[in-house]
């Protein structure tokens, strides 16, 4: 990969909607798809997730990558960044974003007002170590599957 812009910038200040999603399709062979902020299929995830499914993986494992894979996805809508553009300098900043940031505020499901697409204000809570490995782990192996 090549580095295309120079480090800096405030990560903790980027504001990343709570833009797209993953919905359960109760489908056994697509459990899940990944939507994009306009409600499309995220056609490199559901490639993905047939890799993973078809290698026997289960349906809670395609979840929990799925879930990395949107909060990805999220990061790099915001920073105006297509996946398939993305380079070590868009994944070192992600890191980063990962443990200055917090974790965003959801609104309640019951708020009726709540704009799903307005990012969420950032919580004092960092992503667990766990959460960040994880993280890591997912988005080797998706790229990985794109090559």
């Amino acid at each position: 990969m090549v580095d295309r812009r120079e480090p800096g910038g405030d990560l903790a200040g980027l504001a990343v909607p709570l833009a797209g999603r993953l919905v359960a399709t109760g489908e056994r062979w697509e459990p899940y798809r990944l939507l994009d902020c306009d409600g499309v299929v995220v056609d490199s995830a559901q490639a993905y997730f047939g890799h993973l499914r078809a290698a026997g993986r289960s349906e809670p494992t395609i979840r929990s990558y799925g879930l990395d894979l949107l909060r990805w996805l999220r990061f790099l809508w915001a920073a105006g960044v297509a996946w398939d553009r993305a380079t070590r300098v868009e994944a070192r900043d992600f890191c980063r974003w990962l443990l200055v940031a917090g974790k965003p505020v959801r609104p309640h499901w019951r708020d009726e007002h709540a704009e799903p697409d307005v990012p969420g204000a950032a919580s004092c809570w960092a992503y667990a170590p766990s959460v960040r490995a994880h993280s890591e782990t997912v988005l080797r192996g998706f790229y990985d599957f794109h090559v």
